[in-house]
C-alpha cells in the first residue's frame, strides 16, 4: 500500500474534516513572496485545496502538482473557474518541470512524504533566485489531558490498523522516520542551500462532539486502513470514552510555518 495515495480514497471526507490554516499564515507567505499577478506559484500536494484559494486570489500564475487522481479531479471541480488555476496529476519526485521556475513553492503537510535527497535539490532548482519556499503543518493537542490519557488507552487496546503509518514510513524511507530526530527543519534547509530561514507559529482551536471527532480521525492515514473486526469496536469504545467526558473534545492547533529563500 502506498500511503501517499491513501487519502485519495476519501476526497469528500478529507475536504470536510481536515484542519484549515489561518489568514495570518497565508498573509505572511504572500507578503514574503510578494505574490501578485506578475508571479508564479507552485503548490506541492494540494489535496482538496485547504491552502489554495488565498494564493489564487492574488492573481498569480498558480500550478498544483497532486499525486492523487481523485484529489486532482476534486481540485479541478473546486477551482477550475479561476483562469489562473492549473493542475498536473503527477508525482513531484518524477515530474519534469522543464524550464518552469517559480517565485513561490509551498507545501502544506506534504513535503515530508518526499525523499529528502530528491525533494530538496529539486525544490532548489525550480525556484527562481530570491524565490520563497514555505512549508507548514498543524500539530494538534487535546486540551483535556485526562481525556487524552483515556483516549490513548483505547488506542493501545483496540487500534490495530492493517498497516501502521509510522511503521510504513520507517520501512519505506528510513530517513523520513529519523528526519526530525537527526536534524531540525531549518538545518535541513540550510544544508540544501537555502537562506533567510525562519519559523513562525500560529494558534487555533477546534471543538468536536464524539461523532465528529471520529469522522475527523478517520481522515488520517492509519485510521483509513483500519478494518473489521477491529474498526467497529474501536469506534464504539472511543465514542463511549468521549461521551463519558461530556461529549466534547477541544483540539489546540499549533500551526508551524517555515519560510526560506533561494539565494
Amino acid at each position: 500500500m502506498d500511503f501517499r495515495k491513501i487519502f485519495d480514497t476519501i476526497p469528500e471526507e478529507f475536504d470536510k474534516w481536515r484542519p484549515r490554516y489561518c489568514d495570518e499564515l497565508f498573509n505572511d507567505i504572500i507578503e514574503h513572496a510578494k505574490l501578485d499577478s506578475s508571479k508564479a506559484a507552485l503548490e506541492i500536494g494540494s489535496g482538496t485545496g485547504q491552502a489554495t484559494e488565498p494564493m489564487l486570489k492574488t492573481g498569480c500564475a498558480y500550478l498544483a502538482i497532486e499525486l492523487g487522481e481523485n484529489f486532482a479531479e476534486f481540485m479541478k471541480n473546486k477551482y477550475g473557474s479561476y483562469n489562473n488555476f492549473e493542475l498536473v496529476n503527477a508525482d513531484f519526485e518524477l515530474y519534469d518541470f522543464g524550464r518552469d521556475r517559480f517565485d513561490l513553492v509551498y507545501s502544506g503537510a506534504t513535503f515530508q512524504w518526499i525523499k529528502e535527497e530528491i525533494g530538496y535539490p529539486k525544490l532548489h532548482d525550480i525556484l527562481k533566485s530570491g524565490g520563497t519556499y514555505a512549508y507548514f503543518a498543524t500539530p494538534s493537542e487535546n486540551a483535556d489531558k485526562a481525556l487524552e490519557e483515556e483516549i490513548q488507552k483505547v488506542y493501545i487496546e483496540y487500534f490495530h490498523p492493517e498497516t501502521d503509518y509510522g511503521e510504513y514510513m520507517k520501512k519505506k524511507n528510513e530517513h523520513l522516520q529519523s528526519y526530525q530526530e537527526k536534524m531540525k527543519t531549518d538545518e535541513i534547509l540550510e544544508k540544501y542551500g537555502f537562506i533567510d530561514i525562519e519559523c513562525r507559529r500560529y494558534n487555533k482551536s477546534r471543538e468536536f462532539n464524539a461523532d465528529d471527532y471520529i469522522s475527523y480521525m478517520f481522515t488520517s492515514a492509519s485510521h483509513i486502513t483500519l478494518q473489521e473486526p477491529y474498526k467497529s469496536k474501536f469506534i464504539e469504545v472511543l465514542k463511549e470514552t468521549i461521551l463519558n467526558r461530556g461529549n466534547k473534545i477541544t483540539l489546540h492547533d499549533n500551526i508551524v510555518l517555515y519560510l526560506a529563500r533561494k539565494p
